[in-house]
């Protein structure tokens, strides 16, 4: 029954204006797909300044490095962060130039997968600073349609349903059955649960992003 509620909530919201943006974005992250290693990569950055920090922050850091995130200098990079304002700058500059080896190559090593969940695995255990979370935003970002972002929105909504337990930390296990909940929203709206997380983030946010 709570499911059906939530059910009923994200099918209300595909009725009105609002779909339309989280329309475009998704058509934004299948672009997306379809473009070079380095603009895979510098979305890769952008997932890894926002572990912790904010997407509005990420995407505003994004715009102003652009290419930095491949041809910046440690120490350079360094700097932009810290002048935009990234309180773990220092840590999130270190997590970037170790990822930097992927920089010409990410996209050819995350499409030899098979699906998005394989992806993910390599994508965590690769790359310093990814977790499972960061790791299905980036996928998702780059057209992946079968991994969920769980975070702490997604979380509370799935709790406000009672569908969860609120956990005391998102270990990988709860992480995967959370999951679970969402395929099966995702299946009953025929949302892809990569655009599914676009509603459900709006419903606790008032704002698309990505």
């Amino acid at each position: 029954m709570n499911m059906e509620k939530l059910i009923e909530s994200i099918n209300e919201l595909q009725s009105q204006k609002i779909s339309n943006l989280m329309e475009q974005r998704w058509k934004e992250f299948k672009k997306l797909g379809s473009k070079s290693n380095e603009e895979w990569f510098k979305e890769l950055c952008f997932c890894i300044l926002t572990a912790n920090s904010s997407a509005t922050l990420g995407i505003k850091i994004q715009k102003r490095i652009g290419d930095g995130f491949v041809e910046l200098n440690q120490e350079q990079l360094y700097e932009q962060l810290k002048k935009a304002g990234h309180r773990f700058g220092r840590r999130r500059t270190e997590y970037i130039m170790a990822a930097r080896p992927y920089a010409h190559n990410i996209k050819d090593k995350v499409m030899s997968f098979r699906d998005g969940k394989r992806a993910r695995e390599w994508v965590e255990r690769s790359i310093y600073g990814l977790g499972m979370k960061e790791s299905s935003h980036f996928l998702r970002n780059v057209g992946f349609d079968d991994v969920a972002i769980v975070d702490r929105h997604i979380t509370n909504i799935m709790v406000e349903h009672n569908l969860i337990s609120r956990p005391n930390t998102i270990t990988k296990r709860k992480y995967l059955q959370i999951e679970e909940i969402i395929k099966r929203i995702s299946e009953e709206t025929c949302i892809p649960m990569g655009k599914l997380d676009l509603y459900l983030w709006y419903m606790k946010t008032g704002k698309v992003l990505k």
